[in-house]
């Protein structure tokens, strides 16, 4: 359910900034493919896309399923199986934990 009180921005996973990739790789620990979700863009295109919510933004990352599973094949924060190691995750938890919607995406995941 997309918030109507948030700016929805429909962008590219490889243009976000680093912190931002970061807090959607602790979401995402097993991985995007599974959690894409398909719209209709303004020109009625489907698009797929990965959705993420920060504190004042609503993300729609643009992404096709061989495009979600290549990024985690190719990023070494995730291990062989396309889950994020138990390292990284713990340094970005460490480094996220004052992030509340970082913190609340966790924890609907994980219910």
């Amino acid at each position: 359910m997309t918030p109507v009180n948030k700016p929805r921005v429909i962008k590219d996973y490889n243009k976000l900034d680093k912190d931002l990739q970061e807090q959607i790789k602790l979401v995402y620990a097993d991985g995007f493919a599974d959690n894409l979700i398909h719209f209709f863009d303004k020109n009625g295109i489907k698009v797929t896309a990965l959705p993420f919510e920060t504190e004042d933004k609503y993300y729609m990352l643009r992404m096709t399923e061989n495009e979600a599973v290549q990024i985690v094949d190719e990023d070494d924060d995730y291990d062989d199986d396309g889950f994020l190691k138990d390292n990284v995750k713990q340094d970005y938890e460490d480094k996220y934990s004052d992030l509340d919607h970082v913190a609340d995406q966790i924890s609907d995941d994980e219910d």
